[in-house]
């Protein structure tokens, strides 16, 4: 519930939204024959910004023709390239019902707002890089690998945990 004028909602009950997560993931795969992952609409948007400016290296390139079959068309027909839309979408509508829509950047005492958004984006690079190494991102191989209970997903997912847990104690002392 909103409170005083501009004080926000409280955050939505973990299990409620992994609950919630789950239906997704299990009408993704009724509806559209695969799961959820977000790295593949990445992927299709640099093939097809490829297929754009250099089609005969896109044609010949495995990695990019399976992402931009019909070149710079092919992307609006990519079903990952709407999801992410959504989850943007989606994302911009939870905080505007919330309450939390505003321009700032979250960080603790012992880091600059500028500084944070470095680890971040340093965070975003090295998670990138692992999507393409690992095959897909967390989403792609965590849920929807892992709800396949294929191998490769469910190693993926003890060895993020394991680097997370190993990293987070360096990095704890930017947030206390």
């Amino acid at each position: 519930m909103i409170g005083e004028r501009g004080t926000a909602r409280a955050y939505m009950d973990p299990y409620l939204a992994g609950v919630g997560i789950g239906v997704v993931l299990l009408l993704a795969f009724i509806l559209v024959g695969r799961g959820i992952g977000a790295s593949g609409a990445f992927s299709a948007w640099v093939a097809s910004g490829m297929a754009a400016v250099a089609p005969a290296h896109v044609a010949g390139n495995v990695a990019y023709a399976a992402y931009a079959p019909d070149g710079p068309r092919s992307l609006l027909s990519d079903w990952l390239v709407w999801e992410l839309f959504g989850v943007v979408l989606g994302g911009l509508a939870s905080a505007c019902l919330s309450g939390r829509f505003r321009r700032e950047t979250e960080h603790g005492p012992g880091i600059t707002s500028r500084s944070r958004l470095v680890v971040g984006l340093a965070g975003g690079l090295v998670m990138g890089v692992g999507a393409k190494l690992a095959r897909g991102c967390t989403s792609g191989q965590a849920l929807s690998g892992g709800a396949m209970l294929a191998v490769g997903s469910w190693i993926f997912i003890v060895a993020a945990f394991a680097a997370a847990y190993l990293v987070a104690p360096a990095l704890r002392r930017l947030w206390t």
